[in-house]
């Protein structure tokens, strides 16, 4: 971002102020001294008459020097907490991008953090928000008036506006006589600005337009994070939909050859079956949203487990323990599925016989999902790579998608948990954490 604008001295109001006392104490000094003489000049007070004088003339330059000095890191501190306190307190609001209702909560905050008589946000073409004086008549939804705005978003380029003329307000009265706007960026480009209004040019000083310019960056900043935070949602629910429309092949063979063989033998277990495996697909297709809660999950998995109980018959048993309070929990769509289907695959005893368990518990601030089963085990060597994605085949796969999902999601720090012995059977944990963005009601792009 370019910045272009005239600069004011640093901490100018403070700097006069310090200045006008200095020399008003050394006029006023040297005039006491030249009244108590008899307004005249003797060798009594020759002396203080001289410092009287010595104070107004050079003191004024000493203290501007020491001002200076000091005061720049003073300022610096201040305007950079200020900054920080303002940039935690908007933080919450702009993670879903610039748009009216975020634009408004950080005009609001913005305004109460500064001493600016109004705020105002705006994307290229429309102010988003308007805080402060003038309201009544700035009001956020109308298209952006001043020229000056559309230049600095045009070249992406700071803009300083000293009088209402270049404000454009054609309110009579309207007190807004100076605006410091900045664009705001989002990949070096701009896609909106910030704009701070002031009732006087004078108060058009260095330190505002520092300030100005600070915060626009680090509102930048916050609006890329959200973009990819935006992202990686979107990521999520592709990953979803390639998930649902990667039903095993051989799963849909194997339950059609089923329900085929049974339309002579049990036509009405057939047509039942037939329903199933129609709300079935029709679960895995609608879904919309990429958390679901456990119970939703644990129904499709029920759904599936009916097709697949005919195949198998009395060669499948599944066993549930399911704590009630983990089934409002919201876990990723399509996550306890896979593992069973896994199960189901790679499963059974040497006897053929497939005993699956599904648990699920509340513990120490998480909930774990386990699934059990009594089948083949995975080679000690094996299990160290089984997360890899592309090891393997079916398993590999499989397990690496979820756990890379879960951590999408959660973090790192929760990837699956697998235990396996061969020819013992293998345990599969899901932890999912009860805080954040799990207890939300949907996902945003549910």
């Amino acid at each position: 971002m370019v910045v272009k604008h005239k600069g004011r001295l640093e901490g100018e109001f403070t700097l006069k102020n310090i200045i006008w006392i200095s020399m008003l104490t050394g006029v006023t000094v040297a005039t006491i001294t030249w009244v108590l003489s008899g307004f005249g000049l003797t060798r009594t007070f020759i002396g203080p008459l001289i410092l009287g004088l010595f104070i107004a003339l050079s003191m004024p330059t000493v203290l501007k020097f020491l001002v200076a000095m000091i005061e720049p890191d003073h300022l610096k501190a201040a305007y950079s907490h200020q900054t920080f306190e303002i940039a935690n307190a908007t933080l919450p609001h702009l993670r879903t991008g610039l748009n009216e209702r975020s634009a408004e909560e950080v005009a609001k905050i913005l305004k109460g953090g500064s001493d600016a008589v109004a705020v105002a946000l705006t994307n290229l073409s429309t102010v988003l928000a308007f805080s402060g004086a003038g309201e009544d008549h700035h009001m956020a939804g109308q298209p952006i008036m001043t020229r000056a705005t559309k230049e600095a978003l045009k070249h992406n380029e700071l803009r300083i506006l000293s009088s209402k003329d270049e404000i454009g307000c054609p309110k009579e009265g309207c007190v807004l006589s100076s605006a410091i706007v900045v664009p705001l960026e989002l990949k070096d480009r701009a896609i909106g600005s910030l704009k701070f209004y002031y009732a006087d040019a004078k108060e058009l000083t260095e330190s505002r337009i520092t300030l100005a310019a600070g915060l626009a960056k680090l509102l930048s900043t916050q609006l890329e994070l959200s973009e990819l935070d935006r992202q990686e949602q979107l990521a999520c629910k592709a990953e979803l939909k390639a998930l649902q429309a990667q039903i095993n092949p051989h799963f849909l063979f194997n339950t059609l050859n089923t329900i085929a063989s049974l339309c002579r033998t049990d036509p009405k277990k057939a047509r039942i079956l037939i329903i199933q495996f129609a709300d079935f697909f029709r679960q895995s297709l609608e879904r919309e949203s990429d958390l679901i809660t456990l119970a939703d999950e644990l129904d499709y998995v029920r759904s599936y487990l009916i097709l697949e109980k005919a195949r198998f018959g009395q060669n499948l048993q599944v066993i549930e323990e399911i704590d009630e309070a983990a089934l409002g929990v919201r876990i990723p769509a399509l996550t306890i599925q896979p593992l069973v289907e896994n199960s189901i695959k790679h499963g059974g005893s040497m006897e053929g016989h497939i005993k699956i368990k599904i648990e699920a518990k509340v513990k120490g601030g998480e909930v774990a999902v386990i699934v059990r089963d009594n089948g083949q085990g995975i080679e000690k060597g094996d299990l160290k790579e089984i997360l890899t994605p592309g090891f393997g085949k079916g398993m590999g796969i499989g397990l690496s998608n979820v756990s890379e999902r879960v951590k999408g999601f959660y973090g790192e720090d929760y990837p699956l948990d697998v235990w396996s012995v061969k020819d013992k059977g293998t345990r599969i944990t899901i932890r999912i954490p009860l805080s954040g963005r799990q207890v939300e009601a949907k996902s945003a792009y549910s």
